[in-house]
Formats: C-alpha cells, structure tokens, sequence
C-alpha cells in the first residue's frame, strides 16, 4: 500500500531536480527582474495609517489650483514672456530684456494680424487702402506700435517709477473674481517693493505710444481725438489680453503639455490665495 505514495514522492523529487537547474540559471541571470517584482509588491502594500488633520474642504480644490499654476509657471511663458515666475524685483536690465521678448512674442504677432483684419474689414485708417498692400500696411504700424508700447511701459516707465511690469496670475476664486481680479490690473499694479500701485508705466506707455504713432500714420489719424481714440481701444484690448493670461496657465494645462514644465521648486510670486478658515466676525 506504501508503495504508491513512494512512487508519487521519487517522481515529485525527479521533477524537482530537473526544473531546479534551469530555474538557478534564470534567476542567475535576471536578477533585477526578480527583485524588481518584490520591491513593487513591497511598495504597493497601504502604508501605515497616520491621523487625519482637520482641514477646510472649501479651501482644498483651489489649494490644488494654485499648486498646479505653480507649477506651471516654473519656466518662463514664451507665449506670454510677462507672466511672472519668481518673486524677485526686476532690474532694469531684466525689463528692458523683458520689453524685447513681449515685442517677439507669438501672441503678439497674433494680435497684430487679428486686430489688422478687423481694421480692414472696418476700413480703419482709411489711408492705407484695402487689399494685401493696406493689410501689411495695418500689420506694421500694429506691430511698431507695440514695440514702443513695451518701450515705454514695459523698460522705461517702469525703470523710472520703480514699477512691475509683470502679470501676477490669481490662479483662485471664481470666475467672476478672476476676471475683474484681470481688468483691474490694468490701472493697478505692483511696485519694486510688491505693494499695490497705481499702474502709471501701463496707461501712460500706452498714451505714449500712441502719441508717437502719429509719426508714421496717415494724415488724417494725427489728431487728439484719433490718438485717443486709438488709445482706448489698446485699453479695452489690454483688458481683453489680462483676461487670456489670467486663464492662460488653464489652457496651458489643458493642452497637456505640463510634463515639460517642474512640478516642484516653482515660486512664480503669484497671488497667494486665503489659507485657513475664515477669521471670526468682530465683536464689539
């Protein structure tokens, strides 16, 4: 009766010393591939549970935000060269450096055509004509009068008055409290020193910009009333191009092409938003 389950053990034994050889050879050569697989079971064990902290759910989603606009400001917008990535003042080199890369930048160049094209179809600055001839003759005088906006609102004017040329993002909040958070910094900005200004270097590089337009414009565009005409249509579309960069680190994101950019030692000084709950009414 014994002798079955002794034939079954000499066979199970036999098995044993055939696959023993090739398996010490495999393991012989792979081994990373076995230790691999150990460690990934080790690190996909739960680890220890520690204590939930108390925190303030509504501040959560927007926490995650602002961490992720960090983040994406860590390098240096081509598209938008003025979003600011760091905290630090700039000098004046760095702005007159600054005012060179908005002149270059593609958003600029866009802008240019865009607001070419509606001048064109509005027959805008009549004296250039229509046709692909008056079309380029909007598109440079579009661009020449950015270039010097940036001359003197981006490097000069700030130089001078100690101001920040910078889009600061908000990168919280709601829409409504983004976009006039936008429109506001048109008229505010922030000084050298981070505090809150008025933004001279914005509204008057514009002013000035369009004052030396009338160098190169037709005749009929050299008064006041179409020099500040022109101006505030460069205002209401300086309004329109904060809104774009205020969103822009969305759109950034959603293009999914945030790989390219750090996900840590980014400190791009943005609007920092509210931390802890909110503080208790006062009581008198």
């Amino acid at each position: 009766m014994r002798s079955g389950p002794t034939i079954h053990k000499r066979n199970l034994n036999s098995l044993a010393r055939l696959f023993r050889v090739p398996l010490l050879l495999w393991v012989a050569a792979f081994p990373g591939v076995v230790m691999g697989q150990g460690r990934s079971r080790v690190e996909d064990l739960p680890d220890t549970p520690t204590p939930k902290q108390e925190q303030n759910s509504s501040q959560q989603p927007s926490d995650t935000k602002f961490k992720t606009t960090i983040a994406i400001l860590g390098k240096r917008s081509v598209f938008f060269p003025e979003l600011a990535f760091n905290k630090g003042p700039l000098t004046a080199r760095k702005k007159l450096e600054l005012s060179v890369d908005e002149t270059i930048a593609p958003s600029r160049f866009l802008g240019s055509m865009f607001t070419s094209g509606i001048g064109q179809a509005r027959n805008a600055l009549p004296g250039y004509g229509q046709g692909w001839s008056g079309y380029g003759k909007r598109f440079g005088s579009s661009v020449a009068s950015n270039a010097s906006n940036h001359l003197f609102g981006t490097f000069l004017l700030p130089s001078t008055l100690h101001e920040d040329p910078r889009y600061f993002v908000k990168a919280f909040g709601g829409p409504r409290a983004r976009i006039l958070y936008a429109l506001e910094r048109v008229v505010i900005t922030r000084s050298d020193t981070g505090r809150s200004t008025f933004n001279w270097s914005g509204v008057m590089g514009g002013l000035m910009a369009e004052s030396l337009a009338n160098s190169y414009l037709p005749d009929a565009e050299r008064t006041g009333g179409k020099t500040f005409s022109r101006f505030g249509i460069r205002i209401g579309f300086s309004a329109l191009d904060n809104v774009i960069k205020e969103y822009w680190p969305t759109i950034f994101k959603s293009m999914g092409i945030t790989k390219l950019v750090p996900n840590e030692h980014s400190d791009p000084g943005t609007v920092s938003p509210p931390v802890g709950p909110p503080a208790p009414p006062h009581q008198r």
